[in-house]
């Protein structure tokens, strides 16, 4: 979140910050196998997204893992460091949910978010 607080400013510059991830990355589990983590994980996820704002939604992000079926959905925290910068960057604007899907790959619930 600090490497987006920091690229923040370049937003007033007309620079587009994108993160790239998936809001589920266990590729041992993908499929039937991982569907209930990845919707507790994905439902929670959109909650601390789009529910919060500001040093709230920061506090949610930076402890994701206290999240349901956060370490099923993410055995790593790999593919949740794009949405931590963007956090950062967005401050204090509410998130959006802009992308969702219940069957993805077998049955995983997938998310995408932007702020702004």
């Amino acid at each position: 979140m600090a490497t987006g607080r920091a690229l923040a400013p370049l937003r007033s510059e007309g620079i587009l910050i994108v993160g790239s991830g998936l809001s589920y990355h266990n590729l041992r589990a993908f499929g039937p196998r991982g569907a209930a983590a990845s919707h507790k994980f994905d439902q929670w996820l959109t909650a601390a997204v789009c529910g919060a704002q500001g040093e709230e939604r920061n506090r949610k992000i930076q402890y994701w893992e206290e999240g349901p079926g956060a370490r099923q959905a993410h055995p790593q925290e790999d593919h949740l460091i794009p949405l931590m910068v963007a956090v950062g960057a967005a401050k204090k604007e509410p998130g959006e949910r802009v992308y969702h899907e219940d069957t993805f790959m077998g049955g995983i619930s997938v998310s995408s978010y932007r702020f702004g």
